[in-house]
């Protein structure tokens, strides 16, 4: 009985170390960022049996079966839709800035989407203000309104919010709601839904979670897109959720977060309803490609703001909003300023703003003093050093949690929306990102920026240098972890 036992036990370790060889080749024959490789096989070996549970429910990017055929399917439709965008006269290259051009002729190189002009935007920084704007437009809407969220929380002006849209789908308009499961998981918990669904109102959870979902598709793979579009002609997009920052994560000791959104009217407010309506599309089946752009616009000067939008994601191209972020940086002449509430920066990103600093650009960037994420803020301190030896100028914000996703180039043009400056909003999740070719605008951004940075304490180099020794290596441990974060 003992010496079936050996062999039991032996048959045991060649089995997991099959798995783990097994394992091990998947990781390797993968294409991805080496970093990333690199800190899935350390976990692998160095935690025996989790470290391969772990890679086999986040280590792939798996969408799922059925929404894999679904975005297979869409494809064509879709693409003949952007393609038709080509022929508006909104489309127009030669308006765009010498800065501006290169990342429109990138975009539409690999996503097939031209940028746009003849928009009319506005920046709006004051949570009462976008929520109330919000309200007041839903209230005039006359045909329909589609929102989609990483998260509604309940409470204060998110409510009204919701009993706006209750009362225009009384009013007979058609209201459809697409919020991620994970993040909006109290809402789908909360009386909101059955009384909307009451109303009339289409509500779908997206990349809903399950114990037996995990099995099929990624569990960390989240919708973080922010789109609300009304009549097909005044769209919101940026950073903030649906939420009432009075009334949310109050207990989080992070004060209240701070956000942007942007409003816009004009040719670009179709395309934001079409990349709803592709998420909407995947999760449902059912289809609703917006009308186009009216092709009989007149670009007045007054109207030339050119607004290229910018999703990723999975079916989008691999790295474009990483792409657009370099290329960015790289044609900066003067000034690069960031504002992100989690930084974890890839390798060529932390080189990129390097460099910018050594060639005598003003490079800032903003971040929360603190944070509602333990990880991530332990791993972003451990790039801090490089880049302050380098010139970099790092702020920690504290009149909130700031949100705000946003970087401003020569204070000529700008990039916003919802990306994070962190591996999962760059590789992982469903983003957009607006780049936006027009002075007034990014000047305005430009002068939140800073404001931001008034209400901020800049992170002195040689002070830096003195932390204790415990925090260098808490540092370093979170470090290893950041290609997965």
């Amino acid at each position: 009985m003992e010496q079936f036992y050996q062999v039991l036990a032996w048959v045991g370790v060649f089995l997991y170390w099959l798995v783990i060889a097994g394992v091990t080749m998947r990781v390797v024959f993968q294409r991805r960022i080496v970093g990333v490789s690199l800190a899935w096989l350390m976990i692998i070996f160095i935690i025996p049996i989790g470290g391969v549970f772990a890679y086999l429910l986040f280590g792939e990017l798996n969408l799922g079966k059925k929404r894999a055929e679904r975005a297979r399917d869409m494809f064509h439709p879709f693409a003949e839709w952007f393609q038709r965008l080509n022929d508006c006269p909104s489309h127009q290259p030669q308006l765009m800035s010498q800065n501006a051009r290169p990342i429109s002729d990138l975009c539409e190189k690999r996503l097939g989407v031209p940028g746009l002009a003849g928009n009319t935007l506005s920046l709006q920084d004051s949570p009462k203000q976008i929520l109330h704007s919000i309200i007041d437009d839903i209230q005039e809407a006359k045909e329909s309104i589609h929102l989609e969220f990483y998260i509604w929380h309940s409470g204060g002006l998110a409510d009204a919010v919701g009993v706006a849209l209750i009362q225009a789908a009384k009013r007979g308009l058609s209201v459809r709601l697409l919020l991620d499961s994970a993040g909006s998981s109290r809402f789908f918990r909360s009386h909101w839904p059955k009384l909307m669904r009451q109303a009339g109102i289409e509500i779908t959870q997206a990349l809903a979670v399950s114990p037996l979902r995990m099995f099929f598709r990624r569990l960390d793979l989240r919708q973080h897109r922010k789109i609300i579009v009304i009549d097909n002609t005044i769209a919101y997009t940026g950073s903030m959720n649906l939420v009432d920052p009075a009334f949310f994560k109050t207990n989080a000791d992070v004060g209240q977060w701070v956000d942007v959104m942007v409003r816009l009217t004009g040719p670009t407010v179709p395309l934001l309803n079409c990349i709803q309506a592709w998420d909407w599309e995947v999760e449902t089946g059912q289809r609703f490609l917006p009308e186009l752009p009216a092709c009989g616009i007149d670009t007045s000067p007054d109207t030339i703001d050119t607004v290229q939008v910018i999703p990723s994601g999975p079916g989008m191209p691999d790295e474009i909003i990483h792409q657009v972020l370099l290329l960015s940086i790289y044609q900066a002449q003067k000034s690069v300023v960031i504002t992100t509430p989690y930084f974890v920066p890839s390798e060529h990103l932390q080189h990129a703003l390097k460099g910018a600093a050594e060639r005598g650009l003003g490079v800032h960037i903003v971040v929360p003093d603190k944070n509602d994420s333990t990880m991530v803020e332990w791993a972003s301190r451990s790039f801090f050093g490089e880049l302050l030896q380098a010139g970099v100028k790092i702020h920690r914000f504290h009149g909130g949690l700031l949100h705000t996703k946003s970087v401003v180039i020569d204070d000529t043009h700008c990039l916003i929306g919802t990306v994070n400056l962190d591996m999962r909003s760059l590789w992982l999740n469903f983003e957009v990102t607006l780049a936006v070719d027009n002075l007034e605008f990014t000047q305005q951004l430009s002068w939140l920026q800073q404001e931001y940075i008034k209400n901020s304490t800049s992170i002195d180099n040689n002070e830096w240098i003195k932390r204790p020794m415990l925090n260098k290596l808490g540092e370093r441990f979170f470090y290893m972890f950041s290609p997965l974060l």
